[in-house]
């Protein structure tokens, strides 16, 4: 079993910055991919960015490519998104999500654990 609670989220204006923090418990972080999605009000919950167990591999969704960032420490059990040159588009609950493979994926479904979500707003 792995929870997962997200921190971060906030209220910035377009072009601004946040750091999204998930952190995990138990004690083999390290074989677990984690990824990002988010949902925005009355659509689908999306992929946004997924890493491997160990870090050397990450994926993004298409729209935020070059402006995101995913990492992981798997000393601190925490994975974070980075989240640069945000859009007002970008206003989601975003969530953090644990497969219990170290392969990634851009399938919600796939994912066994999720947090509980944190908010993120960008206005204009």
């Amino acid at each position: 079993q792995v929870q997962l609670v997200e921190s971060g989220g906030g209220l910035v204006q377009a072009g601004g910055s946040l750091r999204l923090s998930c952190a995990a418990s138990g004690r083999t972080f390290s074989r677990y991919a984690m990824g990002w999605f988010r949902q925005a009000p009355g659509k689908e919950r999306d992929f946004v960015a997924a890493i491997v167990g160990g870090g050397s591999s990450t994926k993004y969704a298409d729209s935020v490519k070059g402006r995101f960032t995913i990492s992981r420490d798997n000393a601190k059990n925490t994975v974070y998104l980075q989240m640069n040159s945000l859009k007002p588009e970008d206003t989601a609950v975003y969530y953090c999500a644990a497969r219990g493979t170290s392969v990634t994926t851009t399938t919600k479904s796939d994912y066994d654990y999720w947090g509980q979500g944190t908010q993120v707003t960008v206005s204009s």
